[in-house]
């Protein structure tokens, strides 16, 4: 399905993982009288258990596929969202984000991102394993 979105109402908030997307999401929503959307809430209720366990027992590719999915599945008006922290990786989620909302990129000192996520191997992260959080918030960034 396919909508044509007249203006952008919505808000989408991206950013590495632990940037505060939900925390100042919800607080902007409130402050703006706007509805909240968590991507991630969502892509659970999709997978039908945790993004770590999801990814656990069918891998980090299948998890993206059902983010991306469901990220491009969003249709809502006057709302912010707040997207899991690998959205960007997809070109076709981006896109319709990009249709409906304006986007906004928190971004965040690696130390501080790091501080605040301790391991990043329990977060259900969309991550190589031989690539650190420094190096993800760079992809994060060039993809913004």
């Amino acid at each position: 399905m396919v909508k044509i979105f007249e203006s952008k109402t919505n808000i989408v908030l991206i950013g590495m993982l632990a940037s505060g997307k939900s925390t100042v999401g919800v607080q902007l929503a409130k402050w703006l009288s706007m509805g909240f959307i968590d991507t991630d809430l969502l892509v659970q209720v999709r997978a039908g258990t945790s993004m770590q366990t999801f990814q656990d027992i069918n891998g980090m590719d299948s998890y993206q596929t059902v983010e991306c999915d469901t990220v491009k599945s969003l249709i809502c008006e006057n709302c912010v969202v707040a997207t899991g922290g690998s959205a960007v990786y997809c070109d076709e989620a981006m896109k319709h984000l990009q249709s409906m909302a304006k986007i906004i990129f928190l971004d965040l000192p690696i130390v501080e991102v790091e501080q605040r996520i301790g391991s990043i191997a329990e977060r259900g992260v969309v991550i190589q394993s031989n690539m650190t959080s420094g190096q993800m918030l760079t992809e994060i960034r060039t993809a913004v």
